[in-house]
Parts: C-alpha cells; sequence; structure tokens
C-alpha cells in the first residue's frame, strides 16, 4: 500500500511539471506550482514532510523548462 502511495506521488508530480512546462509561465510561477504540489506528495508519502516536499518541487518546478521535462 504505502509503495502505491509514493508510486502515485511521484506520478502526480512528474506530470504536473510537464504541464508546467509552457512558455507563457515565468521561472517563478513554475516553482509556485511545484512547491504547491511537493508540499502535497510530501504530507501524502510522510506525514510533516511538506518543507522538504515544497524544496523539491519548487526546485524542480523553476529547472523544468530547463531540463526539458
Amino acid at each position: 500500500m504505502a509503495k502505491t502511495i509514493k508510486l502515485s506521488a511521484v506520478a502526480i508530480v512528474l506530470s504536473t511539471l510537464m504541464a508546467c512546462n509552457t512558455a507563457s509561465l515565468s521561472d517563478i510561477e513554475r516553482a509556485g506550482i511545484g512547491a504547491a504540489i511537493g508540499c502535497a506528495v510530501g504530507e501524502i508519502i510522510e506525514d510533516g514532510e511538506c518543507i522538504t516536499g515544497a524544496a523539491i518541487g519548487g526546485v524542480g518546478g523553476a529547472l523544468s523548462n530547463d531540463l526539458g521535462l
């Protein structure tokens, strides 16, 4: 059950970051979206890990267009 939740969380993050990869969004907007999704995923994976998830999601969102995701 825990692996299913973790895999679902990873799928949500990746699909959201791919949706952020549009020319109309700035790096700050993508970082905000990534941080919000990362916070939610951090709480799903382990209770109280919103800050960690937000940091990872924010960086991933900001760099998503640079990495070609």
